[in-house]
């Protein structure tokens, strides 16, 4: 409506506020059902202050206005990725990356490099291997996944730590393994499992909650070092984060987890005006007698010009169905005698419920099987009958990978978000067979299209850096369900064009309470979008993945352009 004022008031001879910058001669998809589309837009400040035609936004236009011409492109409003991890993404592009590992001895060799170049002593670390992504089965291997012996050869005296894609498993050589105090006798702990081979010795692969033992170790170890040292890491951590959101056209950014620490030093950057994209951060890895403590002083809104909010908390039920760590109402098929793995006590998690709902967080628990989703919908409706006063409350469940269709409608009976990953369902596709069986797979993986139709707000990303930050990538898997050898996996629960986009936009908005500041390009919100090479909505299919950003406007400034 104030968009229309503007522009009557324009075509009266009322003088107009000149814009700082005007993009125009485009295709202007706004996710706005009053002005669906424009060809041009006009923004002073942080703020758009009018979307409409060519001649409409010539109005604003000043002697000191930049004007910049899309020839014809796309935009879009900025693409908001509603679960990764921030410090993650950066730290991920400070490790060795093995996402591309196609064989275990790639792996090998690739840490024997960093060992002949690393002190002795230092942590060599990685992330992004996939025993499913690999041409050939390591020998010898349990589960797929080699022993540690290859790796201790090439690292005898530097302990390697080597994160698993999803960030739900991850394997050690003998150094780390010794430094964690991990031997034959070692008891898994709750909620993981220390894989061992046939004669009972680890064999470096450390599922779920096992991995904690190694990490303690590692933090120890880094911990020692010059604080100026780790803040300058940290810093590089948050830089190397930001740039890569931005060049994929992310300008705001759902944190899954921060502990309070963290958000210390996230809010003095956003004192300092350092924090490169707007952050929505969980509160994650504090007891609940510290969230009790400390949740009042922490909540805040749209904090330093609306860079930082934390408003929610994160939870973890259970693990990843790449690792057996998804929780299941039903053994799995490539391994009988288990069901998953439980890594968080779902009274803990109840308590949790009660402190949201104490100080006004919003709730977001992290369920990717069957079993996990009915216990956290549980959790979450005997919270909501316990305050039947609290509405708009807007819980989530993250991930929501693997769904009994019995509990679909509790979605949207409850108003649940299901905040998912359309780029998961293309990059497990090739092996969730192999765990569910085609029955389960069929009727309960990634139900896009059963959750839509029932009135479910669905939000997009790539849990980031389990998966590549690019929207672009998750936003073709949404409308496609295309897999890497051209097969869809299960089309017919695909989304339409519209709603995948909405799902990075207004919904994502709305998915933090943010969608009267952003999430559309709407007069008066936040002056947050990006350019495209090509149309999204329009062209074939496949012409999607070559698509790119090519500029990302965060509150009106270009923060990236493609050279």
């Amino acid at each position: 409506m104030l968009s229309l004022l503007l522009l009557a008031a324009c075509a009266t001879g009322s003088s107009a506020t000149d814009a700082d910058l005007v993009l125009r001669n485009g295709r202007i998809v706004t996710v706005d059902t009053t002005m669906p589309e424009g060809q041009a837009v006009a923004i002073a400040g942080d703020k758009i202050l009018a979307v409409g035609t060519n001649e409409d936004i010539t109005r604003f236009i000043g002697s000191d206005t930049e004007v910049i011409d899309l020839q014809q492109r796309l935009a879009i409003p900025g693409f908001i990725e509603t679960h990764g991890h921030f410090m993650g993404l950066g730290q991920a592009k400070m490790t060795l990356d093995l996402t591309k590992a196609q064989t275990w001895d790639d792996i090998v060799e690739m840490v024997a490099a960093a060992a002949r170049d690393a002190a002795p002593g230092e942590w060599i670390t990685g992330r992004g291997w996939h025993q499913e992504r690999w041409t050939c089965v390591p020998e010898p291997s349990v589960d797929g996944v080699p022993l540690h012996g290859e790796l201790s050869r090439a690292s005898p005296n530097n302990p390697v730590l080597l994160g698993h894609a999803s960030g739900h498993a991850a394997f050690a050589n003998a150094a780390a393994l010794r430094l964690a105090g991990i031997t034959d006798d070692t008891n898994d702990p709750p909620g993981g499992e220390i894989v061992r081979d046939e004669e009972g010795h680890p064999t470096g692969l450390l599922r779920e909650t096992a991995q904690r033992a190694v990490r303690a170790a590692m933090a120890k170890a880094q911990a020692a070092r010059d604080p100026s040292v780790i803040d300058a890491e940290l810093g590089r951590q948050v830089e190397l984060a930001g740039a890569d959101a931005l060049a994929k056209g992310v300008t705001s950014f759902h944190d899954a987890g921060s502990s309070f620490e963290t958000i210390d030093f996230l809010k003095t950057l956003a004192d300092e005006g350092k924090l490169p994209i707007r952050l929505y951060v969980m509160v994650r890895h504090e007891t609940n007698d510290a969230m009790a403590e400390k949740l009042p002083q922490y909540r805040m809104i749209g904090y330093g010009n609306q860079m930082l909010t934390v408003r929610a908390i994160k939870r973890q039920i259970d693990g990843a169905l790449g690792p057996h760590g998804a929780w299941l109402l039903q053994p799995y098929l490539d391994m009988p005698s288990s069901s998953g793995l439980t890594l968080e006590n779902p009274a803990d998690i109840r308590r949790t419920a009660a402190l949201a709902i104490e100080h006004g967080y919003q709730l977001n628990t992290h369920a990717i099987g069957d079993r996990a989703n009915r216990e956290v919908l549980n959790i979450y409706e005997e919270a909501f009958q316990a305050s039947p006063d609290k509405k708009d409350l807007r819980w989530r469940i993250e991930h929501a990978q693997h769904l009994d269709p019995a509990d679909i409608p509790r979605f949207a009976r409850l108003d649940v978000i299901a905040a998912m990953q359309g780029i998961h369902a293309t990059s497990d596709g090739p092996w969730v067979l192999k765990r569910l069986g085609p029955d389960r797979a069929r009727s309960g993986a990634y139900q896009w299209r059963s959750l839509l139709d029932a009135g479910v707000v669905i939000v997009n990303g790539t849990d980031v850096p389990v998966e590549d930050i690019d929207p672009l990538a998750s936003f073709y898997a949404s409308v496609t369900r295309k897999m890497e050898d051209g097969t869809a996996f299960y089309p017919e629960q695909r989304m339409t064009r519209e709603e995948a986009l909405r799902s990075y936009t207004l919904h994502a908005a709305q998915a933090a309470f943010e969608e009267d500041i952003k999430g559309s390009i709407t007069t008066g919100k936040l002056a947050d979008i990006v350019v495209l090479s090509k149309d999204i909505m329009n062209i074939p299919d496949d012409e999607i993945r070559s698509a790119r950003v090519g500029l990302t406007i965060l509150g009106g400034r270009v923060r990236w352009r493609r050279e």
